[in-house]
């Protein structure tokens, strides 16, 4: 049985919890389940209590992207699954993502299906940085912002350091990832309608993703750049 770790990151996330956690103790009894509370003012906190995972609590909302470099810090286990606590991840496509981890590979995303997308700007605005980010990497990437991904700890925490913290680590550790040598696969997945109010700005986030594409590309490859 594979042994692994499942971080996710909350920030007034209590009815997603609420029907996500059930499912993932009963598929997944032996993995270690770790709540990172990013500040949350609604009952977040009881609800992970009451399902009896592990919760850490930042004493205020540190964003996203520190809520993930929490976890990766705390995890106890060689492989991390991130899913995001909105309940738009299946618990059940966890095992398929791990196992193709397994099968050789450094991270594996879940991808979303156009269909999957929560509306046709978002639909564009993700396609934009998949194009950019592929361009810069000189890899195809197919869902640069998925939050939905599992990665082999000891070479995710080498790029901490590099993370935001706010709701782009999913750009920064796949580029990383890429352009450092490391070997990423894809699967398909159709993410769900999210529970609650979504904290990504498309217009301000959306800024904040193209910066750190072309930061990244810089880093890594700067002659792409120009």
């Amino acid at each position: 049985m594979i042994d692994f770790s499942i971080v996710i990151p909350a920030k007034n996330e209590a009815i997603g919890l609420s029907l996500i956690l059930p499912e993932l103790k009963k598929l997944y009894p032996q993995s270690e389940i770790l709540i990172i509370n990013d500040g949350s003012t609604d009952n977040t906190l009881e609800v992970c209590t009451g399902h009896k995972v592990k919760v850490i609590s930042h004493p205020y909302s540190m964003g996203n992207g520190a809520a993930i470099k929490t976890g990766a810090r705390q995890a106890q286990r060689d492989i991390i699954v991130f899913m995001d606590a909105d309940g738009q991840h299946r618990p059940k496509d966890v095992l398929t993502l791990v196992t193709m981890l397994t099968g050789g590979y450094d991270m594996v995303v879940g991808a979303r299906s156009g269909n999957s997308q929560a509306s046709l700007a978002r639909k564009m605005a993700n396609f934009s940085y998949n194009k950019l980010a592929s361009i810069m990497t000189g890899y195809k990437i197919k869902d640069l912002t998925s939050g939905f991904r599992v990665v082999r700890r000891e070479k995710f925490i080498k790029f901490l350091y590099l993370l935001p913290n706010g709701f782009s680590y999913p750009t920064t550790s796949t580029m990383a990832f890429f352009r450092s040598g490391y070997s990423v696969a894809y699967y398909p997945i159709e993410a769900m309608q999210r529970k609650g109010k979504s904290h990504i700005s498309i217009v301000k986030d959306g800024f904040k993703f193209f910066t750190i594409i072309l930061k990244v590309g810089a880093l890594f490859s700067p002659m792409r750049l120009f």
